[in-house]
């Protein structure tokens, strides 16, 4: 079997083994989608009838196909492809399903989790205020979790303090509810020039993925935030979209709008069809450069203060976000 088949049929398994029951080419097709394949029913049907053939799934009448003992077994021996795609599926699974809405300003956005000592936050916070000003992260707004407290399973110590910075993958849902989708491409390291952005130099692809892209360059000591705050000639984490062509003029008056209420916005967009900070772009497709949201927390781990981020951690109330010039009042209540 060819490798990419042998890929697609691979992935179809890890599907059917996390799900209760049978299930139908259609849905199997969507949930694809989802993992970043574009594949076509009539193709999914084929792989299923070829994998049934095999012993490895098996049709249950209407309902569609389930998997057999044979495909879990095959699914452990190839435990590797379980992983592939993670990430872009959970960046796609995460736009979905936060509900804040622009107009109102009401219900949830997507956050990165960070936990670092709260007294060592405290006496190096002006370096965070800094990527705040320069506009080298995910807009002007935070949030704190004291001791105790938990975002999606993960609890803050004794000691300690969450802190809560917007997600990029926030931009993604928005338009979603707006109804343009957004192709996450690559999260990458981005060499600024003069505090603009000048290239990538390294990249990672969301669909080959479990682990965000940002963090692995942060704990790499790969980034140079120092040197963006002090001549604007640095290294800072961001990501590669792509919108439909169409929905140029729309997406920049969305993320302009978000730009005003603190939400953050584009660092950069291109043409149609046209290369971007020497990424290509397919015709039919803009390219946009969006900062990463994990840099304001970042940047500690260049002056010896050790943190632990998640990125994409969870959904918080729009309502629970401050403005960044509100950190140092707020931290004494939350360290108490």
């Amino acid at each position: 079997m060819r490798e990419e088949a042998r890929k697609k049929q691979l992935t179809i398994l890890n599907i059917l083994k996390k799900m209760n029951g049978p299930s139908s080419s259609r849905r199997l097709t969507e949930l694809l989608s989802y993992l970043g394949y574009r594949i076509s029913e009539r193709t999914v049907r084929f792989h299923l009838r070829e994998m049934a053939s095999k012993g490895l799934t098996r049709k249950k009448g209407k309902k569609g196909y389930e998997i057999t003992e044979r495909g879990l077994e095959e699914t452990m021996s190839s435990h590797v492809i379980e992983k592939v795609g993670f990430l872009s599926a959970k960046i796609d699974q995460m736009a979905y399903t936060m509900d804040f809405d622009i107009n109102t300003l009401s219900g949830k956005v997507v956050v990165n989790f960070t936990l670092v000592d709260a007294r060592k936050f405290e006496n190096n916070i002006s370096f965070v205020e800094k990527i705040f000003e320069k506009g080298y992260t995910m807009g002007e707004l935070v949030t704190f979790f004291k001791p105790g407290e938990r975002l999606n399973g993960i609890s803050v110590p004794d000691g300690m303090i969450g802190v809560g910075t917007v997600c990029s993958i926030t931009l993604n849902g928005v338009l979603l509810k707006h109804g343009i989708p957004t192709i996450s491409r690559f999260g990458g390291l981005l060499e600024l020039k003069n505090g603009k952005p000048f290239r990538f130099l390294e990249i990672i692809m969301y669909e080959g993925t479990t682990l965000d892209p940002l963090e692995i360059f942060v704990k790499s000591g790969m980034t140079d935030y120092l040197g963006a705050l002090h001549s604007g000639n640095g290294k800072i984490g961001a990501s590669f979209r792509e919108f439909p062509s169409e929905s140029r003029e729309e997406v920049l008056q969305i993320a302009e709008r978000m730009r005003r209420i603190g939400l953050g916005g584009l660092l950069e967009m291109g043409l149609p069809g046209q290369s971007l900070l020497e990424i290509p772009v397919f015709e039919g497709r803009v390219g946009a450069v969006v900062v990463g949201g994990l840099n304001a927390v970042s940047v500690l781990e260049e002056i010896g203060v050790r943190t632990e981020s998640r990125a994409l951690a969870g959904l918080v109330d729009f309502k629970r976000l401050f403005r960044y010039e509100e950190m140092r009042e707020r931290i004494k209540e939350y360290k108490k």
